[in-house]
């Protein structure tokens, strides 16, 4: 029997009993002219698809189906696609402050209802069967005076070179202060709980010092390698060392056997061209904001 989940403000309303009775004797009438959240262990439509949750419209019909996960401290319907009514009045009514990711058209009309602007992204597959990593790629040398070392440190060891590889101007810079950086984005990405546990092909670059120079965060991403995050310090010495990283933990990917790899990369990152010239492709394109 699918559970309820209520929003926030809802535990105050007078209906809000009636509505979780009605649910858990199967019910299908809903409160008329009010939005909730309703979780459901749909079909999966992909091996990689999560549980996914789905936002009734405001007359009672599904209108988005989302996982939720959190993006930037804020709680997050990711993966958001359109399969009903309008859901904008719905995402209004019962998702404020929420970040909601999901197609270009979907994150314009919020836009023009007063949602903010968090990202404008584009997923990138690489096919690590069909297209395997070229062998010499598990050997590329790292620039003299750096070694590879696993991605088991903590975040605030990883945190200088981090932050310093997205400056004000980077389509990616965090926007708040170094210790909100710090503990909403790289320590619970480390910490598996925005894309998953991370991955033993994840890799560091550290100098002579053992300063974390670079690195390449992969993570379980409900079963898909997924990178999340590839950074290196911004210094001229080091040109060209993400490069190396990523075609070395690609052959390390595919040496265990894995099929596929993807990640996210900004509209406006030029890292792009990168990713297309080591074999990913576009297959979707998504708009990300933030909910008033």
């Amino acid at each position: 029997m699918p559970q309820l989940k209520l929003p926030q403000h809802s535990a105050k309303s007078p209906w809000s009993d009636r509505r979780r009775q009605s649910a858990v004797h199967g019910c299908t009438h809903l409160a008329p002219h009010k939005a909730f959240l309703l979780s459901i262990d749909m079909h999966k439509a992909t091996q990689h698809d999560q549980q996914r949750q789905t936002l009734i419209s405001l007359d009672g019909l599904p209108a988005l189906t989302f996982v939720e996960g959190t993006r930037d401290g804020h709680p997050c319907a990711d993966l958001a696609e359109v399969v009903g009514p309008d859901p904008v009045p719905a995402i209004l009514a019962d998702m404020s402050g929420w970040a909601v990711s999901g197609s270009v058209e979907l994150g314009e009309q919020l836009i023009q209802r007063g949602a903010r602007f968090m990202r404008h992204a584009h997923r990138m597959d690489r096919d690590l069967i069909a297209d395997p990593p070229q062998p010499e790629w598990s050997t590329i040398s790292l620039p003299d005076g750096l070694r590879l070392a696993p991605c088991d440190r903590q975040a605030a060891d990883l945190f200088p070179a981090w932050r310093a590889a997205f400056p004000p101007e980077h389509a990616d810079h965090h926007h708040g202060s170094d210790q909100h950086a710090l503990d909403t984005s790289l320590t619970p990405l480390l910490a598996g709980e925005i894309l998953g546990p991370v991955m033993p092909c994840s890799v560091l670059a550290v100098d002579e010092a053992d300063h974390v120079i670079a690195g390449v965060i992969v993570t379980d991403r409900d079963g898909l390698p997924w990178i999340a995050n590839v950074f290196r310090q911004p210094d001229s010495r080091y040109a060209g060392l993400g490069s190396v990283l990523l075609r070395r933990v690609l052959a390390g990917t595919a040496s265990r056997g894995l099929a596929e790899i993807a990640l996210a990369v900004s509209d406006a990152n030029p890292a792009r061209g990168l990713y297309e010239k080591i074999g990913f492709q576009l297959t979707r394109t998504s708009l990300t904001v933030l909910v008033p």
